[in-house]
């Protein structure tokens, strides 16, 4: 099932628990607005090349919309709005006042060079600047993008509407951006982790871990499970796969990784079959990776206790039956992979202000914000007699059909 039929999915079990109505549940899922721009550069070598854009805005009832921008070949309108969609309930689950959007561009940015990545961000944002703004739709680094893309749409839109630092999260620091953004989605996994395993009287000190991507979300949630004293027996991304009993000398794998060297070239661990990794015995399982990892074939395999989402919908609808009847408890991406969205929303805060906030304090409010989204969760789970995603979806869903009642969505 693709991401947009299993969000669609899981918004109508929640619609269903809550008891909205019919018009007003399919007033929630249509989208405030689709863009699709056609973006032309020169190119270094002073051909002509053409990128298809795509910005979809889905709601704006609790605030401004927010959402990713990710550059990749496969990006296309069903994944870009199931994305939306998501961060409309995701933004709800974390008690931040913003919608959900999402953009994209249909690009492999590994073989463009800098030069034409900056072209083409400028173009993108020439083509949507009057329809993003700080109080309408704030874009932040998504797959394929980073802090130097947001860079370059700041100043694209500060041409046209004059110095607004807020229009976009996820900068680098020099620009406004907020200490602790790029530890924010991993450490959020790692304050969730703790909320779960706490629940169930258990620690992340003394509980194995397996890893599944080791990007920044993966790298992070890593670093810190690492430091509490959780011992990381298995870890891969799309260099390799290995595995320790003993646990994985984390901060020698960064060094490792930041050197240039391939996690199958780590002299640390053992190399182990990529396709293993996901079914390798463990306390807790973490997708940081892809979406649709975890399916019908591989789940009655998964041995973990415990799952955190870490990447956007790793797990299909039919795997989460599984894992159901095989009482393996999972933490949903809509609320686990939410710390990054989280303090965005900080530097979104910092920069209308103008006043910007130590690491510590950063970090503090976040795991403030991520104790607080779990505990409505679970008095979600208790209300309404679900699972976890449920309660998430559950509780999103309903913040934002309060809020769009609350503003008169039938006037």
């Amino acid at each position: 099932m693709n991401a947009l039929a299993a969000t669609s999915r899981n918004f109508r079990q929640a619609a269903r628990l809550l008891g909205l109505d019919s018009k007003l549940e399919k007033s929630l899922l249509i989208p405030f607005r689709e863009i699709k721009v056609e973006c032309t550069i020169p190119k270094d070598d002073g051909t002509l090349a053409s990128f298809i854009g795509f910005r979809v805005q889905h709601d704006n009832a609790r605030g401004p919309m927010k959402g990713g921008i990710r550059y990749h070949p496969e990006v296309e309108p069903d994944e870009v709005n199931a994305l939306a969609q998501l961060m409309t309930w995701k933004t709800a689950v974390a008690a931040v006042p913003y919608g959900g959007a999402k953009g994209g561009i249909g690009c492999s940015p590994s073989e463009l060079s800098r030069s034409e990545l900056e072209r083409l961000t400028r173009v993108f944002t020439q083509k949507i600047h009057d329809l993003i703004g700080t109080h309408t739709d704030v874009p932040a680094p998504d797959m394929g993008t980073n802090s130097q893309t947001m860079a370059w749409i700041l100043d694209e839109y500060s041409k046209f509407h004059g110095h607004s630092p807020a229009v976009v999260t996820g900068k680098p620091i020099d620009l406004g951006g907020s200490l602790g953004r790029d530890a924010a989605t991993g450490r959020g996994v790692m304050y969730a982790t703790e909320a779960l395993l706490a629940e169930h009287g258990k620690s992340i000190a003394g509980s194995t871990f397996v890893i599944q991507g080791f990007g920044n979300v993966g790298s992070w949630a890593a670093q810190l499970i690492h430091e509490k004293g959780g011992k990381i027996i298995a870890l891969g991304d799309v260099t390799g796969s290995i595995r320790s009993k003993s646990g994985i000398d984390i901060p020698a794998l960064m060094k490792h990784r930041d050197e240039g060297g391939a996690l199958k070239d780590f002299h640390g661990a053992e190399v182990m079959d990529s396709s293993e990794l996901l079914v390798h015995e463990c306390d807790v399982l973490m997708p940081c990776a892809l979406g649709g990892v975890l399916n019908r074939e591989n789940a009655p395999h998964v041995k973990a206790k415990f799952i955190v989402e870490a990447a956007n919908h790793p797990t299909d609808p039919e795997a989460d039956e599984i894992f159901a009847k095989n009482g393996v408890t999972v933490l949903p991406d809509i609320y686990a992979n939410s710390g990054g969205v989280i303090v965005s929303y900080f530097e979104w805060v910092q920069n209308i202000q103008g006043f910007m906030w130590e690491e510590e304090k950063v970090n503090m409010e976040l795991h403030k914000y991520m104790n607080n989204a779990f505990h409505h969760i679970k008095a979600m789970c208790k209300s309404q007699e679900c699972n976890l995603r449920m309660g998430a979806f559950s509780l999103g869903v309903n913040r934002v059909a309060r809020a769009t009642l609350l503003r008169g969505w039938e006037a």
